[in-house]
């Protein structure tokens, strides 16, 4: 590999129009397709196997006019003033017209042939402050009931004794809330359905002094890049600048990384239109492209200014070693990240596989361009990439190691050792104390910024009508034996038995199946989505020994944006300990390969497990608990987005494993040549150690860059990945590492000799090449 590299290195330097226009024209390619397919993301996280997915399909099948998706708007009167007189009602009424019309929602008119007979039938038999006609229209059949066993300071909006299909208002005439059904569920809507659906009632209540607050599910999906990502790349340029002492040699590192995220991110989007993919996909990629394109270019030029300052050697010949010697460890770290991420894919989940499938092709790209796209821009700048002022500062390199920050911070680390782990175990020990108490859940209205639609919206609805109604459930009826129908009066009892359950606000019968054999139902908990009791409502209903199951001889599924939710959250949770035994079984196999080394490998892996339980501790503390909210932008605690645990460990160990390799391996180098026992560590430590910090912050910089967007999504995404990477490569690599290694001294590469047979020489730091080409000389 070392060799291959070395050669192809070497002509990339020697020819780099060729590499550049190939590259070039990749790009080009890339940005056709895109401006031909366009942009597009979505809300999807659909999760196959779960009960809330199961039956959704099965409504798709047998009743699609009730299994689409729900949202509301809010409308909320000036101050002073209701909304209950002639000229608002007729606003709110045109409001709830105009939405019907939309092709994307369902108009409960064209439900029932017969609605406005049926609605004042309804209105006669029912509560008078019952919300009929909140949830749903009313079937065909004569079916519709709405119970409710209090009186709730609320009822339907009326226009000339008739109510308005969907819209409920409040006993102070200040709030209205509309309510109504999409013909689809809300995570396969359509690009620009909820921005049509937001024009529509805006454009109805223009000239009117409502407010309209519309619901967190209609907020717009839009590509989450914005300015903040600038700011980690300027602090990155910075580094760099610092780190190879030349703004050419620093320019080098970013220029290949914008160009694999260039290709690789919008690579992403262009194929956006067959593939469903999140708005979190494209940000991944670009956070991991970034940040590996930038190191990964770091290493390779750090180690052609070594050879060339240390060694005096060309920079055609420095590119060329530095791209199998250095090269072979990229290859080897993006390797390990690429793996990382695809062993997503065995979790069976359709949106973390196109996720982790994008960061992977994004990460590939970074590694190949590094190799191919690099040393032809070394080829263009030539012997500039160091600096006379470089060359004359390398004479006095070997005075400034005696005394150096790395070599005094190594030889501290080393005499206390023991102080040292004890420290660090105590600290990373009492940072993942919150992981305990880490909820996954979906953010939601509740958790939103309070100058959002959205949170007003949220709060407005559950002071006036109840939390619940913010995250109704769909209910499923069906008979154990499907040959049977369900007879009318058992419907009108199911609902009034289902209005007695513990936190249960609101039932309503919303239809019964062709066959007569399937009824659904809306229930609006008392409690809101991200509940715990609405969680366990959830479960009661599913029961199968049930009181409801058991009387009338039915199943009842649960399905809805809440329930679908709480399924997701529950099926990762399951199966993020698979995936870390996997993560671990993985670790401890590829270090044994690369370190040929039983010590090395076991302590990486305890490594990296302290690091992700402390990363997840204190993105706990901080978004769930609130911590420091004011500083991160955002007002509200809440749920950690139930993906991100999984997500952020494959590919923490991934970036993890790089640091680990870049500064065990030149641990290892010293060993071989010579350096034995504790002096092996403080001499490589010293060798690699400038490199890595740099690396470690320019990651943490791009990473930060993403906490302070607007999606609290990203934020927590951007947080974890920052904070993550700022304990591994500074506690655990920099700090943990080198302290037990000095604890175990040479022991530290012991390898049985059978075992040693076994292995095949991976060869990572390419000593090989270095000693044939020494011989060459």
């Amino acid at each position: 590999m070392s060799t291959f590299l070395y050669k192809l290195g070497k002509k990339a330097y020697h020819k780099p129009w060729y590499f550049i226009a190939g590259w070039i024209v990749v790009l080009s390619i890339v940005i056709t397709m895109l401006g031909i397919n366009g942009m597009r993301v979505s809300s999807d996280l659909r999760i196959e196997g779960t009960e809330s997915q199961k039956v959704l399909d099965k409504l798709e099948q047998e009743l699609p006019e009730v299994s689409g998706g729900q949202a509301s708007v809010l409308f909320k009167a000036p101050e002073g003033e209701r909304l209950d007189t002639p000229e608002l009602i007729a606003a709110i009424r045109k409001a709830a017209d105009n939405v019907y019309s939309l092709d994307d929602v369902v108009n409960p008119n064209e439900l029932a042939p017969e609605s406005g007979a049926m609605q004042e039938k309804q209105v006669t038999q029912n509560d008078p402050n019952s919300p009929d006609g909140a949830l749903h229209g009313p079937d065909s059949s004569d079916t519709g009931t709405t119970v409710s066993a209090e009186m709730p300071p609320y009822g339907p909006l009326m226009v000339n004794g008739t109510p308005v299909p969907g819209v409920i208002i409040s006993s102070d005439g200040r709030i209205a809330l509309f309510q109504f059904q999409f013909t689809v569920q809300l995570l396969s809507l359509s690009t620009g359905v909820t921005e049509s659906v937001v024009d529509a009632v805006e454009n109805a209540v223009n000239g009117t002094d409502i407010i309209v607050l519309p619901s967190d599910s209609l907020k717009a999906q839009e590509v989450p890049f914005g300015t903040n990502e600038i700011y980690g790349l300027l602090i990155a340029a910075i580094v760099l600048v610092i780190t190879l002492g030349s703004v050419v040699a620093a320019g080098l590192p970013i220029v290949t990384a914008l160009f694999g995220v260039g290709i690789g991110v919008g690579g992403a989007f262009a194929i956006s239109k067959f593939v469903t993919m999140t708005s979190a996909t494209p940000i991944l990629a670009l956070m991991i492209g970034l940040a590996v394109g930038i190191d990964y270019a770091l290493f390779i030029v750090n180690r052609q200014r070594r050879l060339i300052l240390e060694q005096g050697l060309s920079a055609r010949e420095a590119a060329g070693r530095a791209v199998g010697t250095a090269g072979s460890a990229v290859f080897f770290a993006g390797l390990t990240v690429i793996v990382a991420l695809c062993g997503l894919l065995v979790i069976g989940i359709s949106f973390l596989s196109i996720m982790a499938l994008v960061a992977s092709a994004t990460v590939l790209l970074s590694v190949l361009i590094a190799l191919t796209l690099l040393p032809a821009l070394l080829g263009l700048v030539g012997e500039r990439i160091c600096s006379r002022k470089s060359r004359e500062k390398s004479r006095s390199l070997a005075a400034k190691e005696k005394g150096g920050i790395a070599i005094r911070w190594a030889k501290g680390v080393v005499k206390l050792r023991w102080l040292v782990i004890v420290a660090i175990l105590a600290i990373l020990g009492t940072a993942a104390i919150p992981v305990a108490e880490m909820g996954l859940g979906i953010p939601s209205g509740a958790t939103a910024n309070y100058d959002t639609s959205a949170r007003q919206s949220y709060d407005a609805i559950s002071e006036s009508f109840g939390e619940g109604f913010n995250g109704p459930l769909l209910i499923v009826a069906e008979p154990r034996d499907l040959s049977e129908k369900f007879p009318p009066e058992s419907l009108n009892s199911l609902a009034q038995d289902i209005q007695k359950m513990d936190n249960v606000s609101v039932a309503s019968l919303a239809g019964v199946n062709k066959n007569g054999n399937m009824a659904i139902l809306s229930v609006i908990p008392k409690t809101g989505p991200t509940d715990p009791e609405t969680k366990n409502l959830v479960e009661n209903m599913r029961a199968a020994d049930s009181t409801i199951a058991q009387t009338y001889d039915i199943s009842l599924g649960v399905t809805g944006f809440t329930a679908i939710n709480i399924d997701m959250s529950d099926k990762l949770a399951e199966v993020f300990p698979v995936y870390i035994l996997v993560i671990v079984i993985l670790s401890l196999i590829i270090l044994l390969l690369v370190f040929r080394s039983i010590l090395v490998p076991i302590k990486a892996t305890v490594g990296f497990l302290l690091s992700v339980l402390a990363t997840f501790g204190l993105t706990t503390a901080v978004f769930q608990w609130g911590w420091l909210s004011s500083l991160f932008g955002f007002d509200t605690g809440g749920p950690i987005m139930s993906f991100i645990p999984i997500i952020v460990t494959g590919i923490l160990y991934g970036l993890a494993m790089d640091y680990q390799v870049f500064l065990v391996s030149s641990m290892r180098e010293s060993y071989v040549h010579g350096h034995k026992g504790r002096q092996s560590v403080i001499h490589g430590y010293n060798q690699a150690s400038r490199v890595v910090v740099a690396a470690a912050i320019i990651m943490v910089s791009v990473f930060a860059g993403f906490i302070f967007t607007h999606d609290i999504m990203i934020k927590q995404i951007g947080f974890a990945l920052a904070a993550g990477i700022l304990i591994d490569a500074f506690v655990v690599r920099m700090t943990l590492v080198p302290a037990v290694m000095a604890l175990f001294g040479d022991k530290a590469w012991g390898l049985p000799n059978w075992l040693d047979r076994l292995l095949p020489n991976m060869d990572i730091e390419g000593d090989k090449l270095i000693a044939k080409l020494d011989a060459q000389e």
